[in-house]
């Protein structure tokens, strides 16, 4: 009798143990792929999608899509969280998670360290929330080896940056980021750039570039990315042209012509790619904006802006590339950190203030501090001519933010869920099955991930799901501090990290050494 009642028990309990971990069930599927959206249940177990399609949700947790979309995590290939992530307050990158990001890639514009083995392994013992992949930076090899003067290197010194990438890429790294329009890497020649990233072959890494000028300030944005692509073709590597733009009312209107000359190389055989954030205004530092690279060198910047012989030389370039950049009143101030009542003001507004000429108010905030600025320099019609192509990856170009101080570009909340929104939904510009696969499959693909980036079985279960009613970025330039809404769930690896909208503190994410997925 007792044998009789224990193996009945054993049927009862193994019929009903749970097959999977996870269960979504009815949601509306894009697979990241660009095929037709489907209804289909999703079963996870172990941190991997084991399958797919009208199956019994025998699961301990079971999420009720129906009436929403079900898509891969979203990939940001382009990001500056390495110094925000690596704290205890920034470590869950929350305000990339509520915009659906489950990956992102660190190191660009050429500042990443070659040091992956100490930055991962302090990312690891801090948990973080989104998985990271990074990108060695030139300009950090340079500065290590030559500081920030501007002459080329001597074959001795070339031979050092070469070797610091090649312990990087052994280390895990993607690739090689630069950052030419930046001091110190505006100094490198094309051939110094092309010298270095040959080492990339070796590990089959990716060239990621801030383009030497993405406007008029010197060699013109055409010549700019004919630059990247014969680094990329000499080099025999792929290549991803950073946030791609026309900046400034000089070049707008060349984004057909860019557009021809990327995919002229991708008839020929070279792999190049971009990146694009959905917004008309970019972000970067005041000084780097419109102080000439000259002034810059050595790092004698304010030396130079006090130097009354060299005064009006400089007083004059810093008007012309105020005027590239639409003019004082387009250039707004982040963080000011004398005065952060000048946050959020234009240099037209904080000249007023100060009783100065702009020029004068921005040489008076450069000696006091580096700010940085948001500038309106865009034209819509090149950001959706560019939005429209299909080697172009969607990407935020943001940081690690915590609301509070100062008056970020609203991109670092909202890049994301606002593609989906203006561009998918109200624009009608593009699909929803190309902006999905813009942000997921395509970055995959390039980046190497043969397991990431697309819903299907085996693959691991990075995974979004969100309201398409709902979905909006909330964070504008006048109010930037504002979480995206519309993400009703996030998993990364496999764990939930947005429930029911909110944040529930798990740090999930991995670090993802890519000589892993070379093997």
């Amino acid at each position: 009798m007792r044998i009789v009642i224990f193996f009945i028990l054993n049927i009862l309990f193994f019929s009903c143990s749970s097959d999977y971990d996870l269960v979504i069930k009815g949601g509306t599927i894009y697979d990241g792929l660009g095929n037709e959206a489907f209804v289909a249940n999703i079963a996870v177990k172990d941190g991997k999608i084991v399958k797919i399609g009208k199956f019994r949700p025998n699961a301990p947790k079971i999420i009720n899509a129906e009436g929403m979309i079900v898509s891969p995590g979203f990939i940001d290939v382009h990001t500056h969280i390495d110094r925000g992530i690596v704290s205890p307050e920034g470590c869950s990158v929350k305000n990339y998670l509520t915009q659906g990001v489950s990956t992102v890639v660190t190191g660009n514009c050429g500042s990443g360290t070659w040091k992956l083995d100490e930055y991962f392994s302090r990312l690891d013992s801090i948990g973080i929330g989104p998985n990271v992949i990074h990108l060695v930076g030139h300009s950090t090899l340079r500065r290590r080896v030559i500081g920030t003067v501007d002459r080329a290197p001597t074959q001795e010194e070339l031979k050092k940056m070469k070797v610091m990438l090649a312990s990087g890429m052994e280390e895990g790294a993607l690739g090689l980021s630069t950052g030419l329009f930046y001091v110190p890497a505006s100094y490198a020649k094309t051939e110094e750039i092309i010298a270095i990233a040959d080492t990339l072959r070796l590990y089959n890494g990716i060239y990621a570039s801030h383009i030497r000028d993405e406007g008029s300030y010197n060699i013109g944005l055409i010549e700019s990315v004919k630059e990247a692509i014969e680094i990329g073709e000499k080099a025999g590597i792929q290549t991803q042209i950073s946030h791609i733009k026309a900046l400034g009312t000089g070049v707008w209107g060349q984004s057909e012509e860019v557009c021809s000359l990327i995919e002229d190389a991708r008839n020929r055989g070279v792999h190049v790619m971009a990146d694009q954030y959905p917004y008309i205004a970019s972000h970067t530092g005041l000084s780097a904006a419109v102080v000439p690279a000259w002034v810059r060198e050595g790092g004698k910047m304010k030396e130079r802006l006090a130097d009354q012989k060299l005064y009006p030389k400089i007083e004059a370039e810093i008007r012309e590339n105020c005027k590239m950049r639409g003019g004082p009143e387009s250039l707004v101030i982040v963080s000011y950190q004398p005065n952060h009542d000048f946050d959020g003001l234009n240099i037209s507004e904080i000249a007023d203030i100060m009783e100065k000429t702009p020029v004068e108010a921005v040489v008076e905030l450069l000696r006091n501090a580096s700010p940085t600025v948001i500038s309106y320099n865009m034209d819509p019609a090149d950001v959706a001519y560019f939005m429209k192509k299909d080697y172009v990856m969607t990407c935020s170009d943001g940081h690690v933010q915590l609301p509070g101080t100062g008056n970020p570009h609203p991109r670092n909340y909202g890049s994301f869920p606002r593609k989906i929104r203006k561009y998918v939904m109200e624009d009608s510009l593009i699909s929803m099955e190309f902006a999905i696969r813009a942000a997921t499959s395509l970055p995959a693909k390039m980046l190497g991930l043969n397991d990431r980036g697309q819903i299907s079985e085996g693959y691991v279960a990075d995974i979004v799901v969100f309201d398409p009613e709902t979905i909006r970025d909330l964070a504008t330039f006048s109010e930037p501090h504002q979480y995206s809404k519309g993400i009703i769930y996030l998993l990364v690896n496999g764990q939930m990290v947005i429930e029911d909208e909110m944040y529930n503190g798990t740090l999930a994410g991995k670090t993802l050494r890519m000589n892993d997925y070379r093997k």
